[in-house]
């Protein structure tokens, strides 16, 4: 009985462990792309000033990006936890399934955006260009903001929206 109850008391702070490094690497993923989106590039449009924005890259993106690999890794583990490792229960339709559907979605849109701006928006950023650098980045602040709502929606077993 005593061996169980450790066992359960280390699975539940090994869970807790990885939903707080899962959420406060949201906080760091979506808070400096709110950042970046609400107060900074509004002024590098204004101005016309591209190095407003490569400055903040350049200083978030090592702390930005590997949170959003804590993230990716820490969500992949709370989604086995949760649907278990039956490709058709993750493929399914209940509400936390489509949730984590929905998120490894908004993961792909991130990943391809990240990857295009890194290499083919970024290299060639300049004062007259910055619209499309801006989409980019109301693109990845949307899809973090929608990656929150819908981790949130998990403990309520996933939105309406979700819903079969």
């Amino acid at each position: 009985m005593g061996s169980e109850l450790l066992a359960d008391v280390n699975g539940l702070a090994l869970y807790y462990l990885v939903l707080c490094t899962h959420i406060v690497g949201a906080c760091v993923w979506v808070g400096g792309h709110l950042v970046l989106a609400t107060r900074i590039l509004p002024v590098a449009l204004r101005e016309r000033k591209a190095a407003l924005i490569q400055d903040f890259e350049q200083r978030y993106e090592r702390l930005g990006l590997p949170a959003l690999v804590a993230q990716v890794l820490t969500g992949l583990w709370l989604a086995h936890r949760i649907l278990g490792g039956d490709a058709v229960v993750w493929f399914g339709s209940s509400g936390p399934a489509r949730v984590v559907q929905a998120k490894l979605a908004l993961l792909a849109g991130t990943v391809a955006l990240a990857i295009h701006a890194k290499l083919r928006v970024i290299p060639r950023l300049r004062d007259d260009n910055l619209p499309l650098m801006a989409a980019h980045i109301v693109g990845v602040t949307t899809f973090g903001v929608l990656f929150v709502l819908a981790g949130a929606s998990l403990r309520l077993g996933g939105y309406p929206a979700f819903a079969p």
